[in-house]
């Protein structure tokens, strides 16, 4: 590693885009999530510091006016003359696309900021944004506005010394202010920021967070010794474990550094976390494929040895084994390959091997040393496959009667048979069913109406779900599979359209659905295949008065805020509203122009952006205990906003 930080080193690829014209190319979307997602790019650098072995604490301020400010107690950005750029490097870090220190390994051995935009892209998607420098005992400061225009003279291509420090005293302290012309909101949620830098805290051992919010004089400070162990102490919090010791895996296999942690609950699901320099791969990819090869293989040497697993026995399957595991893999690779800049999957093949050949080394360890927890998991393993085999035989039995007249009677196909063209909406009871039958376009739309609500997945063993008789007629209208047998290529949809009431009844099967989705068919959400049709809420008839003449207008509006908003605009007079209980009050082409016309309809797809937050927050939902359901939603209430893509 370099012992020098300098502008030689900054490496620049290519030239500044549009990256206010495409927000969404860099930070995902315009909604809250990108406007939170601005706060960990910069975060990151200083959690890449971290790893280079040269900072020891963050700090974050939320600011009264609007403003949040990060200081990372880093080296400082070099702010020297760079060798091609010919001004401060501190600017072209901050205003050039693809410029940073993190394409070679000379300074970085390893980072999560791989593609050199984070920092020019908060910039650009910034109406201020204030940068302070302190490096050699001198303090540096530049200024930008609208989008990332200097502000700042230079002096010969060098910022101006702006104040002194003590030589100690280094890092890097960025204020932005995100534009309110390009974001949906630009309200930062204490919350939000707080779960990201919990989860920072465990993946960093020795690194100390300290947030402020001055809006409201909250202050708080993580820092984990026990990184990702305790983090499965966290994740594990409300759950029954099948052993106390939580088993803690570290190592090194060429360049990368492998961290393992888990711990086995009372659960017929799995949990695997994986992290890449930090980053949360939530797809996971090749090192979460090396976990699950390794202890496939350990676990079923160990019951052949033990004697669970007779000569004749075939080996457990890898499903069985994971069935209520929960574990963290986080990895510090030096050349790390996402897809995307949103970094959801790792596509390294040496990843695989690493987290293989380290696991399996310190697992055998392990379990050499505490045989109790390693005849609790293949206890659990082989109770699973008892279970397995005897959901194999529902899911046969289901299977074989899919088509079966009763179980698809329900389904209003489409005469298209081009699943790219085809979506199918899925209403709950006949009567609004009825109405998006009429309305729908029959060419591609299908529509598959609920009888009452399904089974809460939550919990329950593929056996019971699978003789649910909605839950049926959904395996069969997808044509896609469940479970071992999911097949996402055989989808005969786009498009999996959610509508229902915008009332209590309606949200609750929309999560009932969304459960269901999440535990058994999780590739339709990770492919962006699931949605939510967002019916209007009222329609207006108002007279508009902004012209030379009176004229009689309608108007739909979604929500209340929406109303109340409407009610603020000036030359309007309201006539009369109507509020849509149900779907079914309304008439088809009332429902088509607003609700089914893709030309005109909103539609919010469902994702999942951070894996831990989505089991978490679906089994205090969705689970059997009151007291933490209640206390998340109570807490929670306050910011219920939908962030539309």
């Amino acid at each position: 590693m370099a012992t020098t930080y300098d502008g030689s080193q900054i490496v620049v690829l290519e030239g500044l885009e549009a990256v206010r014209k495409r927000p969404g190319m860099y930070i995902g979307s315009t909604g809250s999530r990108g406007l939170h997602h601005l706060i960990w790019e910069i975060v990151d650098n200083g959690i890449d510091e971290h790893l280079a072995g040269y900072c020891d604490e963050i700090d974050i301020r939320v600011q009264k006016d609007g403003g949040i400010s990060i200081r990372d107690h880093g080296r400082g950005v070099p702010v020297d003359m760079h060798p091609t750029q010919k001004m401060t490097t501190e600017r072209v870090v901050y205003t050039v696309l693809h410029a940073g220190g993190k394409f070679g390994n000379n300074v970085y051995k390893v980072s999560g900021g791989l593609h050199g935009v984070g920092a020019s892209v908060v910039n650009a998607l910034s109406s201020k944004m204030f940068v302070e420098v302190r490096r050699d005992g001198k303090i540096y400061r530049d200024e930008y506005k609208n989008g990332g225009k200097p502000v700042t003279p230079l002096e010969k291509g060098l910022l101006p010394v702006a104040g002194t420090c003590a030589k100690k005293d280094t890092g890097t302290c960025v204020t932005f202010y995100p534009d309110k012309t390009i974001f949906e909101t630009v309200e930062f949620k204490a919350d939000t920021i707080k779960k990201k830098m919990k989860e920072a805290a465990y993946l960093n051992k020795g690194l100390k967070i300290v947030f402020q919010d001055e809006r409201t004089g909250e202050e708080e400070v993580f820092e984990e010794k026990d990184g990702i162990k305790s983090y499965i102490a966290y994740i594990n919090r409300e759950e029954k474990p099948l052993h106390d010791d939580i088993v803690y895996i570290e190592g090194e296999s060429g360049d990368i550094s492998v961290e393992v942690a888990f711990q086995y609950v009372d659960s017929f699901t799995e949990q695997i976390n994986s992290y890449c320099n930090c980053i949360n791969v939530v797809d996971g990819g090749t090192l979460v494929t090396g976990f699950k090869t390794a202890l496939t293989r350990v676990i079923n040497s160990y019951a052949r040895e033990l004697g669970s697993l007779k000569e004749k026995d075939e080996n457990l399957d890898g499903k069985d084994i994971r069935n209520g595991l929960v574990a963290i893999i986080s990895i510090k690779h030096p050349d790390p390959q996402f897809e995307g800049q949103t970094k959801t999957k790792l596509g390294n093949t040496d990843a695989k091997v690493a987290v293989d050949d380290v696991f399996s080394k310190e697992v055998t360890r392990y379990f050499d040393k505490n045989i109790d927890v390693l005849k609790a998991i293949i206890d659990n393993a082989l109770k699973a496959y008892k279970a397995r085999s005897a959901s194999d035989k529902a899911r046969n039995a289901v299977l074989k009667s899919l088509n079966d007249t009763d179980t698809r009677s329900k389904l209003a196909s489409c005469s298209s048979k081009n699943p790219a063209e085809c979506e199918i909406y899925i209403v709950e009871g006949d009567s609004a069913g009825g109405t998006v039958k009429t309305a729908r376009n029959r060419r591609t739309q299908a529509v598959l109406p609920l009888r009452g609500k399904i089974l809460n997945v939550e919990k329950a063993t593929l056996e019971k779900i699978l003789v649910n008789n909605e839950i049926k007629s959904m395996i069969a209208s997808f044509g896609c599979g469940i479970g071992e047998d999911f097949d996402i290529s055989k989808l005969r949809y786009d498009k999996i359209i959610i509508l229902t009431d915008a009332d209590v009844d309606g949200a609750h099967i929309s999560t009932l659905l969304l459960t269901f989705f999440y535990r058994f068919m999780p590739d339709l959400i990770k492919e962006g295949k699931v949605f939510r049709g967002l019916p209007p809420l009222y329609k207006v008839d108002y007279e508009d008065r902004s012209g030379k003449t009176k004229k009689k207008k309608s108007e739909y509006v979604f929500n209340d805020y929406e109303l109340e908003k409407f009610r603020e605009i000036p030359d309007r007079k309201i006539l009369s509203i109507q509020r849509y209980k149900g779907l079914g009050e309304m008439d088809a082409e009332q429902l088509w122009e607003t609700t089914l016309d893709p030309e005109q309809r909103v539609l919010a797809r469902i994702d999942i952006s951070d894996t831990v937050e989505a089991d978490e927050v679906t089994g205090l939902l969705m689970g059997s205990a009151v007291p933490p359901r209640r206390e998340f939603i109570m807490t929670e209430a306050k910011y219920a906003t939908l962030d539309i893509t």
